[in-house]
């Protein structure tokens, strides 16, 4: 015959690893906001401008707190244009870009998921120049 003892061991600990596996279970309903895709890629090697910078998030977006910016080489603006919610997705945003010459860009971000969560990164892409015929 158990004691009362073990018998109370037994219940503490198998509440205890129960509490463990339920939070477990939850962990992934906490997890952040992030970026899932981006047009151009991260690294993307271009043989023309893109028409557009858009990324896409797991979360929606505060429109109004989106900041999305693309730099050149000397770090200075292509555009002065803000970013703007898809209409098509409120996970995603995008900016609109001027023709680029060839050289290396950076993408930067900065967003607000509905959640209340910050997203901030940035990547680079390459728009290559036009090879020339001798």
């Amino acid at each position: 015959m158990e004691s009362r003892a073990a018998y109370a061991l037994k219940l503490v600990v198998a509440g205890a690893v129960m509490a463990m596996m339920t939070c477990l279970h939850v962990a992934p309903a906490l997890a952040h906001s992030m970026l899932v895709k981006a047009e151009p890629p991260r690294r993307a090697v271009l043989a023309k401008t893109p028409a557009q910078v858009r990324l896409w998030f797991n979360e929606e977006l505060e429109g109004e707190y989106a900041s999305l910016i693309v730099l050149d080489a000397e770090k200075h603006p292509v555009t002065e244009i803000k970013p703007q919610l898809a209409q098509d997705d409120p996970k995603s945003i995008v900016l609109p870009l001027p023709e680029l010459t060839p050289g290396k860009y950076s993408v930067k971000f900065r967003v607000l998921s509905v959640d209340g969560h910050v997203v901030e990164s940035s990547f680079d892409f390459t728009v290559k120049g036009k090879v020339q015929k001798k």
